[in-house]
C-alpha cells in the first residue's frame, strides 16, 4: 500500500509476526507499545483459552491491535481519511480514538490479515461495540487488564471477578468505569455507549432457571 510505504522503508520483515511487529513498533520509538502489544496477545491468548475462542487469532489480534502507534497523533486523522477511513466527529475531537480503526488498515494492507473476527477485534478493542463477538470481548478485556498507563488500573480486582461469570461481565465492568465518568471524558465514543447499553441491558434481565 503506498500509504504505508514511507513508513516501512527501514523495516525487514521476518517469518514471525511478533518479532515483525515489535521491530516496526522500534522503527519508530514505539517501544513501550512493542511491549504492551505482547503483554496484551499473551493475555488474549489466556483468555481464549478459558473461554473457548481461537487463540491463534486472539494472538494475532494482540499484537496488531496498536498497530498504528507509529501514526503520531497529529496525523492520524489526515492518514485515516487517506486510508479511506470513515471518521466519526467524535475521532475527529479526539484522535488517538481513531487508532484502533487505523491498526485494521495495518493489520489487512502491511500483515496480509483477512479474517473478519480478527480485524473486527482489532478496530473496536478501545470502545468495544454493539454486537461483540467472543474474539471482540476476549481483546477488550486483554487490552483493559494489560493497560498501557502506569499503576494498577482502578477497575482491575472487579474486571477479574467479574471473569469468573463471562466476558461479557467483564467488559461491562470497563465500560461502566467510564460511563460513570462520561462528563470527564474527552469525548463519549458512540460504539462505546452503544456496547454499554447493550450489555447492562443484558445484564437486567433476570436469568431463567434451569430446567
Amino acid at each position: 500500500m503506498t500509504l504505508l510505504a514511507a513508513w516501512t522503508k527501514e523495516w525487514e520483515r521476518t517469518d514471525s509476526l511478533a518479532r515483525d511487529i515489535c521491530s516496526l513498533f522500534r522503527l519508530h520509538g514505539c517501544t513501550e507499545t512493542a511491549r504492551h502489544s505482547v503483554l496484551v496477545a499473551q493475555e488474549a491468548e489466556r483468555l481464549a483459552i478459558r473461554f473457548g475462542v481461537d487463540r491463534q487469532a486472539a494472538v494475532t489480534a494482540g499484537l496488531l491491535h496498536d498497530s498504528s502507534a507509529i501514526f503520531p497523533n497529529s496525523q492520524r486523522i489526515e492518514v485515516a481519511r487517506l486510508a479511506g477511513v470513515d471518521v466519526l466527529p467524535e475521532e475527529e475531537q479526539f484522535p488517538m480514538i481513531v487508532h484502533q480503526k487505523l491498526s485494521v488498515v495495518i493489520a489487512r494492507e502491511l500483515f496480509a490479515v483477512s479474517d473478519a473476527d480478527i480485524l473486527s477485534a482489532i478496530g473496536c478493542h478501545t470502545t468495544l461495540k454493539a454486537g461483540a463477538k467472543p474474539l471482540d470481548l476476549v481483546l477488550f478485556v486483554a487490552d483493559k487488564i494489560k493497560w498501557d498507563q502506569p499503576g494498577t488500573p482502578p477497575y482491575l480486582q472487579p474486571l477479574l471477578a467479574a471473569l469468573d461469570d463471562s466476558l461479557e461481565c467483564a467488559a461491562l465492568v470497563y465500560l461502566a468505569y467510564l460511563w460513570e465518568r462520561r462528563d470527564k471524558l474527552r469525548v463519549v465514543h458512540p460504539w462505546l455507549r452503544d456496547a454499554y447499553l447493550e450489555l447492562s441491558e443484558r445484564a437486567a434481565k433476570p436469568k431463567m432457571p434451569p430446567d
